[in-house]
């Protein structure tokens, strides 16, 4: 049975009467034309799941599970799932709350003694992001240097983040936390005199049949049908980076299969693993973690205009990505063995989104693009200001119209009807607004095609110029090669020729180009390098990004 009609009421109140559901073989002829148009065999590829309550509309899988041997990926293998372990997490403590073992309002220290500033920061805090305690991936490299790949104990891995300075007052803002569910998962091993992952398995993994569903540490034991994970740099698949899966723990460890992952949400959903009270909790956003649409481990908020819960995972060569819509009971998992889409790919994301609109009968508008001439065009460009430190710039490149927020890259806008565009690699859309007179004031970005979308005001602002890059002689070139670091992370500075690339730690290659001797830019992102002093062999280089400033001192 599904929870009860009243309580599913209650909880979304603003809920749109459903369109009529299309039938199963529509559906799944749908999510296999969508699945194969994403698909390279010789690639990652993706493993994807949709249902309608118990009934699954559509199972399958496209790409590699290995590279190096060719081996087709199934939906019946093993990934990791990265933060989609948080819901888990999140519904164990929840139980430990049902069992009297610890209350959401009993202090950190309670569990962990000593922890700095814990006795003001709560268990909730913990669930909803809202402790103000640093997350230890936002660290400068952590997680692109060697910490994250030393084999830890609890313990071990909070004495690496508990000295860090909080980001801001317990329960006086949101950001999202991966400390936090590391010291969850530190208060669920202190509850239940268990480690935590021992705990989810006696808990919900073994009583559900959720066989496949584990702790994801390879170095303890095999995994059978565990696929490989990749990454793209650059040009080419690479195998992704090692990591410790001691590191992730209870914010990320866990793998599992798309078929365990409808079975857990047929059980969370239908009431066999929360009690009422609990369940509203971890889908109720709650004080600061509100305007963000987060519960406890879950994410609310719309898909086509009706309700969704949903949560994202990311980790070393895997993604994944868990939607549920309550008034439809419909599920979708899609797990991907690559921790980052190449160009022209759909993000698992986009794909659950694309067969959950499907299988609600409201699909998403394709993008037949209308004709719009150079000068239209044109007429929409300029800097349209989000806030003081942020902007969308507008204009015309190679014929399209493009978007770039700040420190972000350049992407391509399809016009599909007068002042509305979508994006050519997204489902998101921007609408342009006229005043009285009839010329553009602002803009509307609407992420994902959804909400009431954010509004930036046309500013006076001229057009950043498109940065030119100049020619320099081989030896001034050659000059800025070498290796720089930050304490966990260093950044690799090639030259071959004529072009100079630069690699941080644990990401791909990409060029970049000179202004002058000791400035280059980035054609992939909006971001500079500066490299000091400007003439001789340069001691230090400098990142600009997205507002902030990173400076690598050189080491070799």
């Amino acid at each position: 049975m599904r929870r009860p009609t009243l309580l599913i009421a209650l909880l979304f109140a603003t809920a749109q009467a459903p369109a009529a559901e299309p039938s199963r073989t529509d559906v799944a002829a749908f999510a296999a034309r969508t699945l194969d148009a994403n698909c390279d065999k010789a690639a990652p590829g993706m493993a994807v799941l949709l249902a309608r309550g118990d009934e699954v509309l559509y199972r399958g899988a496209c790409g590699s599970a290995n590279l190096e041997l060719g081996v087709p990926l199934s939906a019946d293998h093993v990934f990791r799932i990265g933060s989609v372990t948080k819901q888990f997490a999140a519904a164990a403590a929840l139980k430990l709350v049902e069992a009297g073992k610890l209350s959401l309002d009993d202090p950190l220290t309670k569990f962990v003694p000593g922890y700095p500033g814990g006795e003001r920061v709560t268990v909730r805090m913990l669930l909803n992001h809202t402790s103000g305690l640093r997350s230890y991936t936002d660290v400068p490299g952590v997680m692109t240097g060697t910490p994250i790949m030393r084999d830890v104990t609890t313990a071990e891995l909070i004495d690496t983040f508990k000295a860090e300075k909080p980001d801001f007052a317990p329960g006086e803002g949101w950001h999202y936390n991966n400390s936090g569910y590391v010291l969850l998962g530190a208060v669920i091993e202190a509850a239940s005199g268990k480690p935590w992952h021992v705990y989810l398995d006696e808990t919900f993994f073994k009583p559900l049949g959720m066989r496949h569903t584990r702790y994801g540490n390879q170095q303890e034991r095999v995994i059978p049908g565990h696929v490989d994970g990749y990454t793209f740099n650059e040009d080419r698949w690479a195998r992704a980076g090692y990591l410790s899966m001691t590191q992730p723990h209870a914010a990320g460890a866990l793998v599992s299969t798309v078929d365990d992952l409808l079975t857990w949400h047929r059980a969370l959903h239908e009431g066999k693993v929360l009690q009422d009270a609990s369940y509203r909790a971890m889908i109720t956003p709650v004080g600061k973690a509100v305007e963000n649409n987060y519960g406890f481990g879950i994410s609310t908020g719309t898909l086509r205009g009706v309700p969704q819960l949903q949560h994202g995972g990311g980790i070393h060569g895997f993604s994944a990505y868990l939607l549920y819509l309550p008034g439809s009971d419909t599920s979708v998992a899609v797990l991907y063995n690559a921790d980052g889409v190449p160009p022209g790919v759909k993000a698992p994301s986009t794909i659950a989104n694309l067969l959950a609109a499907q299988a609600i009968g409201n699909p998403y508008p394709e993008k037949k693009a209308i004709a719009l001439d150079a000068a239209t065009l044109k007429r929409y460009e300029g800097v349209y200001r989000v806030d003081k430190d942020v902007a969308r710039v507008v204009r015309v490149v190679d014929g399209k119209l493009t978007s770039q927020r700040s420190g972000g890259s350049a992407f391509a806008l399809i016009p599909v009807a007068t002042d509305t565009f979508l994006f050519e690699e997204s489902l998101s859309r921007i609408t342009f607004e006229r005043g009285a007179e009839g010329g553009i004031r602002a803009m509307r970005f609407f992420p994902e095609d959804e909400g009431p979308g954010q509004l930036a005001p046309r500013t006076d602002e001229p057009l950043p110029g498109l940065r030119t890059a100049v020619a320099l002689p081989p030896a001034v070139l050659a000059r800025i090669a070498g290796t720089y670091a930050v304490p966990g992370a260093t950044l690799a500075v090639t030259v071959e020729g004529a072009v100079a690339k630069v690699q941080l730690t644990g990401q791909p290659a990409f060029e970049i180009f000179p202004e002058s001797a000791s400035r280059f830019f980035l054609k992939v992102v909006d971001a500079e390098l500066v490299f000091a002093p400007e003439t001789g062999r340069p001691a230090s280089v400098t990142l600009h990004q997205g507002g902030r400033e990173t400076v690598f001192q050189r080491t070799d």
